[in-house]
């Protein structure tokens, strides 16, 4: 082609042109993590990524991304998941006197109906535009935290009526492939005792709402909390979502809805369709009733979210794991009326709850790391969440060469990719 062009004439295109061809067979990944140092393994790979997937696994690649960046056999996981967020009240307690707070970490938490009920009266002053903005902060530092995926938590009620839903889905579109937000219609104060809260769910669901939440351990009788379940499963089959139920999050041994949640799981044919969130109760359960529950959850194929860093109860985690249930940590909270802390990394929660859980051996830590990667993604449904190839590109970049440094320091990592893109760390801090 070029002898038969004008040399002179258009010698000045040609040669771009033949330049632009060459890299575009040279260059043929989207980013190229080098170096990079993987869980259980000895040696360093090189991870290729194209069109959002992760492309290629191996020493050495040949091949060229747009953008390349070397992990300097730091370890590469997968990216972090937060199974458990209350997203539409974080940073509120500034709004709140401390009663709440009191209540809801009282040694044997028999208050915590109380902390509820009184943390509830943030919900006078919800408005779109200042939730959003907290929601934005807590999102950004989300995404610097290398944490990927969210179940976040609305409420819906009377008092909250549909305002905290339009914020999250708000948000959940302008963060878009940063971090993927699962929005629940969360019925905080309850379905019975909270009469119209059914039809406000039914309207969230169909504005947006990914997940059918509950709370039925709240409701004053045994019947209201079987109606309450009932009620939310019903709304799940009809849109064909996922639960997620806050249940049994109080210090009485005789609560009995995670019980009743996994039934009704069973029963609905709905095998990994439901999650149970908290179940602090289950720490005072008798041996007998737990192996009983165990063999439930494993029937219902339903895992357990739980938050010990919130709260001086918590479901029986290593039991749990013994029994080969599935398990993950969430954040819960972050500056609300529940919890004063909490920067939306779930390397911070992996570092609280190895103490909390006395899981303080390697393995233990490996389990622990689990509990806020895969096994958080698993319990979200989230497709393929693992490094692998053909698997969608979410991984973060540790600064460390193992997940006992990751926890020691839980820094910030030092890359973060989503949806096969780098974050704009940057860009991030805007919101913060």
């Amino acid at each position: 082609t070029y002898f038969l062009l004008d040399r002179e004439k258009n010698f000045d295109i040609i040669i771009p042109y033949l330049y632009i061809k060459i890299l575009r067979r040279i260059i043929n990944m989207d980013l190229i993590i080098r170096n990079a140092l993987l869980r259980g393994a000895k040696e360093t790979q090189d991870i290729a990524i194209k069109g959002g997937k992760i492309a290629k696994i191996k020493q050495n690649l040949k091949d060229k991304g747009k953008k390349e960046i070397n992990a300097d056999g730091k370890l590469v996981t997968e990216s972090f998941c937060n199974a458990h967020l209350h997203l539409c009240k974080v940073y509120t307690l500034q709004m709140m006197d401390e009663e709440a707070l009191k209540s809801y970490h009282g040694g044997d938490m028999g208050a915590a109906m109380t902390a509820i009920e009184l943390a509830a009266r943030v919900k006078d002053k919800y408005a779109v535009d200042w939730i959003i903005k907290n929601v934005r902060k807590a999102l950004a530092l989300a995404a610097i935290n290398g944490n990927t995926h969210i179940r976040a938590f609305a409420d819906v009620d009377s008092k909250a009526k549909l305002i905290g839903i339009e914020a999250l889905l708000q948000a959940k579109s302008e963060f878009k492939d940063i971090v993927d937000v699962q929005v629940v219609a969360f019925p905080q104060d309850g379905v019975v005792r909270e009469p119209g809260t059914e039809k406000l769910i039914d309207k969230a669901m169909k504005m947006g709402a990914d997940v059918v939440g509950g709370i039925p351990w709240i409701e004053f009788t045994e019947e209201d909390e079987q109606a309450h379940i009932d009620a939310m499963m019903k709304l799940a089959v009809k849109y064909d979502k996922d639960i997620s139920m806050l249940v049994d999050d109080a210090g009485d041994p005789g609560l009995r809805t995670l019980e009743k949640l996994a039934v009704a799981t069973i029963k609905a044919k709905r095998p990994g369709r439901s999650l149970a969130h908290h179940a602090r109760a289950m720490a005072l359960y008798p041996g007998p009733y737990f192996k009983k529950i165990a063999a439930l959850l494993k029937q219902a194929e339903m895992g357990v979210i739980s938050d010990p860093h919130t709260g001086p109860l918590h479901a029986k985690v290593k039991e749990l794991l013994a029994e080969k249930c599935l398990v993950a940590l969430g954040q819960d909270d972050v500056v609300d009326a529940y919890y004063p802390f909490g920067q939306n990394s779930m390397l911070e929660v992996a570092f609280l709850n190895v103490h909390l859980l006395w899981m303080t051996t390697y393995q233990e830590m490996e389990t622990i790391y689990d509990m806020v990667t895969i096994n958080a993604g698993k319990a979200m449904n989230v497709k393929d969440f693992s490094i692998a190839e053909g698997h969608p590109a979410h991984m973060v970049v540790l600064d460390g060469k193992s997940v006992y440094e990751a926890i020691m320091y839980h820094k910030e990592p030092l890359y973060v990719v989503s949806h096969g893109k780098l974050i704009d760390k940057e860009a991030m801090k805007k919101f913060i």
